[in-house]
């Protein structure tokens, strides 16, 4: 009950009662990519399945970058299983803050949000307002929601207990909400390996052709029923001598 509103849309998916209180968690791993190697994600897992199991794969290259003898015109690269962590429990605990608000009903007035804010910095810094002067303010861009600090204890408090506040700006007034402000401290953290089902890691590839030809060349090799391979939904290639970081999300698909 202590958590700002957000306005969501119901999709028609339920859960049982006991779930309620459960926090949902999506993905977004960060994963390092050393140089001679090539992430390459099939449409179907069993494609992926097929590469890994044979594990050696020679793949030819295009032989008009000047590889003329036909010995140098294959590499051998090594396919293996992307594992990666993934949270299987989380604890949070929340604290509220004694000199922030969370402000959130936001007019819309056809201004920039800078201009928004600058506004509603102006009235809340008035005593007369209930307010004092402002450290800081910030717009949440995933909510459209306001977060203000105030240089002093003992604001914030009872502008929170108003709940709702008649805002004058301009010639105009409009009622925003007053939330408190929340903030999470991670105190448990249980992760569990997880290997991506469409999603081949490419080891030891050469540096023999240009970035763009070399990606081309092992879509090419991989998407042939014929090498096992199927239809590529992505590619990522980092040359030898550099390094990459690929991040997976959630697979809705």
């Amino acid at each position: 009950s202590a958590l700002p509103e957000k306005k969501m849309v119901f999709n028609g998916l339920t859960v049982n009662k006991e779930d309620m209180n459960k926090l949902m968690l999506t993905p977004l791993i960060h994963y390092p990519l050393p140089g001679g190697s090539a992430l390459i994600t099939f449409e179907e897992a069993k494609v992926a399945q097929r590469i890994i199991e044979v594990r050696e794969h020679m793949v030819e290259l295009s032989c008009g970058e000047e590889l003329e003898e036909l010995d140098r015109c294959r590499v051998r690269v090594q396919a293996v299983p992307v594992e990666i962590l993934l949270p299987s429990a989380l604890e949070v605990r929340l604290t509220q803050s004694s000199r922030s608000i969370l402000v959130s009903d936001l007019p819309s007035l056809g201004i920039s949000k800078e201009a928004l804010l600058d506004k509603l910095e102006l009235f809340f810094s008035k005593a007369k307002n209930g307010g004092s002067e402002v450290e800081s303010r910030e717009f949440l861009d995933d909510s459209g929601q306001m977060v203000l600090t105030f240089t002093q204890d003992g604001v914030a408090e009872p502008l929170i207990e108003k709940g709702r506040i008649q805002v004058l700006i301009g010639k105009g007034k409009y009622e925003v909400k007053i939330s408190p402000c929340m903030s999470g401290d991670i105190t448990n953290l249980q992760l569990q390996p997880s290997r991506c089902p469409r999603t081949v890691l490419l080891l030891g590839i050469p540096d023999v052709l240009s970035e763009e030809a070399m990606r081309d060349a092992l879509e090419i090799h991989f998407q042939k029923a014929s090498r096992g391979g199927g239809e590529v939904d992505a590619l990522a290639y980092v040359p030898a001598g550099r390094t990459g970081v690929a991040v997976f999300v959630e697979d809705t698909g």
